[in-house]
């Protein structure tokens, strides 16, 4: 995974960000679709942000403990 400690903290910060925007988009379809498009939705964000975590994130934290945020598990 990536060496450069300030280039993982750059990475660290994008992709929480990311996941921050993720969340973000399932609250507005909860909000303002049917429940069969929400369901289906969410669903398909929980792919995505599961590849975040066990793809990058958590390789990252391997490398380079102090980055990972508290009560991230």
């Amino acid at each position: 995974m990536i060496e450069d400690i300030l280039t993982a903290e750059k990475i660290n910060n994008l992709l929480l960000e990311v996941s921050d925007r993720l969340n973000e988009s399932v609250a507005l379809t909860r909000e303002n679709c049917p429940s069969k498009e929400f369901e289906a939705y969410r669903a398909a964000v929980g792919v995505i942000m599961g590849e975040i975590l066990l793809g990058v994130l958590n390789p990252l934290y391997s490398k380079h403990p102090s980055l990972k945020p508290p009560g991230l598990e």
